[in-house]
């Protein structure tokens, strides 16, 4: 199922979107494959502890945070948020299927540039068997107000 705060979210912004089903899966990399998914296409959540509270990155499944060029990027001391703070900031989620969209959960974010001008974006929608699926210029606009930046490398 899609989380009430994203949906309410996307819906509130008037952004065409889709579900799509598939079945469990622990990581992003498996949710890409499981969905059919290309994993340079399917965006994924990290969230990041900073000292005035937690930030969401979002970067491709198929990739990984380099967490030394997103900590020159936001000019800030970080580092992975602890399990128990990903709970509380997405308490309408299951644990580890954060959707991307901090906005929805008043979380400021930070998008990979690798994700900008693609076709379609598909997004954890708040558990392991829900994707959301957006065009790309949707998805775009959905993330306009995220801060931008090359802070990932393939995996």
């Amino acid at each position: 199922m899609i989380a009430s705060r994203l949906k309410h979210h996307l819906e509130a912004r008037g952004l065409p979107f889709e579900t799509v089903r598939h079945p469990y899966t622990a990581t992003a990399s498996e949710c890409a494959e499981a969905a059919h998914v290309p994993g340079d296409h399917l965006a994924k959540s990290v969230l990041i502890h900073m000292e005035e509270g937690p930030m969401l990155a979002v970067i491709p499944a198929s990739h990984s945070v380099d967490l030394r060029a997103l900590q020159s990027l936001v000019k800030r001391r970080l580092g992975l948020a602890p399990e128990q703070e990903l709970t509380q900031v997405f308490d309408d989620c299951d644990p580890g299927a954060a959707p991307c969209v901090g906005a929805a959960y008043h979380v400021p974010t930070v998008i990979d540039d690798s994700l900008t001008g693609l076709d379609t974006v598909w997004f954890e929608a708040g558990d392991h068997k829900t994707l959301v699926e957006m065009k790309g210029n949707d998805f775009d606009r959905l993330m306009k107000d995220a801060r931008h930046g090359s802070f990932s490398t393939l995996h």
